[in-house]
């Protein structure tokens, strides 16, 4: 269960909705919770018959494009950034700042591997390769629910689409990662009629969620969440600022 199942409930709960549209902005996040979303938005969408159309806004990257991949057709905007299929572990090594600064760090486990790749500790070759073996396991998933949802679609090589690299909207259509460019509402209108009516469903946002896409009210067991959460959008960034964005 994920904190968006009421607002997708809500979307697929409107009367005598003809379609739901997803408007997606998000550069990815955790693996679990975007598959979770993604299989929701494919639960009710079978269980009301209503077709589901993902709309990408400035980035459908990563757990992002995850997502996207849970409607049956994909509309970008020319500029939107699409792609990255791979699965990524960011983190920092303090063990030379702390010996340097005279900290000392202790830590009390049961279980040699509770401490796998502590940022405070020298990193092991042991703890890399398993971490690299789950990433290999998150990245597969990924791949196979990619080939799912846009079987007959994908026309570029396999080791250009799934090795992580991300595309504008124009070269992901020519790969078949997705449908066409446009917006919500003129597709919506062009498939619908100009008399078509919106039901939006959203998530009140503060501070928080307006800088990096978060709720504003956190507790201490989310500090690590949102640390991700911070450092998701700041990747997203540095996505877009690739392209002088």
């Amino acid at each position: 269960m994920t904190k968006l199942d009421k607002l997708i409930d809500s979307a697929f709960a409107v009367k005598g909705a003809k379609a739901v549209a997803l408007v997606i902005n998000s550069p990815g996040g955790s693996p679990a919770q975007s598959h979770l979303i993604m299989r929701r938005i494919r639960a009710l969408a079978a269980e009301k018959k209503l077709p589901v159309f993902a709309f990408v806004e400035d980035v459908a990257a990563s757990g992002g494009y995850m997502i996207a991949c849970a409607a049956d057709e994909i509309v970008a905007d020319p500029a939107s950034i699409l792609g990255s299929i791979g699965v990524v572990s960011a983190s920092f090594g303090f063990d030379k700042l702390i010996e340097k600064i005279g900290v000392e760090r202790r830590v009390h486990t049961a279980g040699r591997s509770k401490t796998m790749l502590d940022p405070f500790r020298p990193e092991k070759p042991e703890d890399v390769e398993r971490l690299a073996a789950l990433q290999h396991d998150i990245h597969d998933m990924f791949i196979a629910l990619v080939r799912e949802r846009r079987a007959g679609k994908l026309k570029g090589e396999e080791e250009l689409l799934f090795s992580g690299e991300f595309w504008l909207a124009p070269r992901a259509i020519e790969l078949g990662l997705a449908d066409a460019m446009g917006d919500v509402r003129s597709t919506m209108r062009a498939r619908y009629g100009e008399k078509v009516r919106f039901k939006t469903v959203s998530e009140p946002r503060g501070l928080l969620a307006r800088r990096f896409g978060l709720g504003a009210h956190f507790s201490a067991a989310e500090s690590e969440q949102l640390t991700e959460g911070i450092l998701a959008a700041l990747e997203g960034r540095a996505i877009r600022a690739r392209f002088g964005l």
